[in-house]
């Protein structure tokens, strides 16, 4: 796969970033030993629920060949796992190398805590189908072990999916999938996880080759200048300003990356997870965001890429007070220490646009 065309500006701004060393190295970088740190652990109930999966593990897979066929026919095969805590220890992040005999894929898991219901919520995206993220399933823990639970299809035919993890407190915890064809009257595990811990720490999974360059400037640490319009497309005219910060870490082997977001609205704290992620078919990102006020649910994404100016577009569809709207992300003013985010909605398919968040990024340390 052809890397992304990349700007002699992004080049020359690339190529700075290695040279600065620190968190813009892309090796080990020092910002991910401050992320590593369970943020929010012990300041509430839930914020401890998966410290025990923070950092770096091997895992040995051994998953069913064919699904819900009758087959008894096991593979092993061999993975690595990277786990950082977000949204305060709500949520969590871990990025994933399957060695498959066919061929070793990158898959990525978003979770959250939902203080409503008492649930967690887990997604699923795999890299080769980096447009779509699964359904998610949804429980929590009991002692030692977790269940979850959610519906999903195989081969077009509705099915239960379930997750446990057993033995969390253990030296070797593991993970077993099992789907359900009638309801959960029965249950057909195919496949389990063993993880043997590496590493306290999580730092990035080995980047791919052919991982397209465009958010490397973004990784690392950040203090943010954010300027909000209080009510979008309402004409409003006033904003309100407030700090935050954001720590992103590539994924997916550099198709994908993912930040950790904290905004000091002027109404309390607020944190959110952004995800990105590459599809080399249309040699487009696609970026989603999951509100930590709202964690059972993640926004539909806006989609792009960059210019040969440095400035990357993004846009999509939603919805604002039950109407349909379009929403436009621009990223711009990029240089190693700093750049510019801003947000955009149209009410008229987009022919005029409201700037609605502008948000200024300065690379901490």
């Amino acid at each position: 796969m052809q890397e992304p065309p990349v700007s002699r500006s992004r080049r020359d701004l690339l190529a700075g970033l290695a040279l600065a060393g620190g968190a813009a190295a892309f090796g080990l970088p020092a910002w991910s030993l401050a992320s590593a740190a369970p943020a929010g652990a012990g300041l509430g109930p839930h914020t401890d629920d998966w410290t025990w999966l923070l950092g770096q593990w091997d895992a040995r897979h051994r998953r069913l060949k064919e699904r819900l066929v009758g087959s008894t026919d096991w593979e092993d095969f061999a993975g690595k796992s990277a786990l950082w805590m977000s949204l305060g220890g709500l949520g969590t992040i871990d990025d994933n190398i399957v060695d498959l005999p066919g061929g070793s894929y990158r898959g990525l898991t978003l979770r959250a805590f939902d203080r409503a219901s008492g649930q967690w919520s887990i997604w699923w995206l795999d890299g080769r189908k980096p447009t779509q993220i699964d359904p998610p399933v949804r429980g929590g823990f009991d002692g030692d072990s977790g269940r979850f639970v959610g519906r999903d299809t195989l081969r077009g035919r509705p099915i239960l999916m379930r997750f446990r993890w057993l033995d969390i407190r253990s030296e070797l915890p593991w993970w077993e999938q099992a789907f359900s064809p009638d309801d959960g009257a029965t249950w057909e595990v195919n496949w389990r996880n063993y993880f043997t811990r590496t590493a306290a720490t999580p730092s990035p999974l080995p980047k791919l080759a052919d991982a397209p360059r465009d958010f490397d400037f973004l990784v690392g640490d950040w203090q943010v200048s954010h300027r909000r319009l209080r009510k979008r497309l309402a004409g409003s005219k006033d904003w309100d300003e407030f700090g935050g910060t954001l720590s992103n870490w590539p994924v997916l082997g550099g198709h994908g990356n993912v930040g950790d977001n904290l905004m000091e609205f002027p109404s309390g704290t607020v944190r959110g997870i952004g995800l990105r992620s590459y599809d080399p078919n249309t040699r487009q990102w696609l970026s989603w965001w999951l509100d930590g006020r709202t964690p059972t649910s993640i926004a539909p994404p806006v989609r792009g890429g960059f210019d040969g100016h440095d400035v990357g577009t993004f846009i999509g569809d939603d919805t604002l007070d039950g109407k349909p709207i379009r929403t436009r992300v621009l990223w711009s003013r990029i240089t190693p220490r700093s750049a510019r985010w801003e947000q955009a909605c149209s009410g008229d398919g987009g022919k005029t646009w409201e700037t609605n968040w502008i948000s200024d990024f300065v690379r901490k340390g």
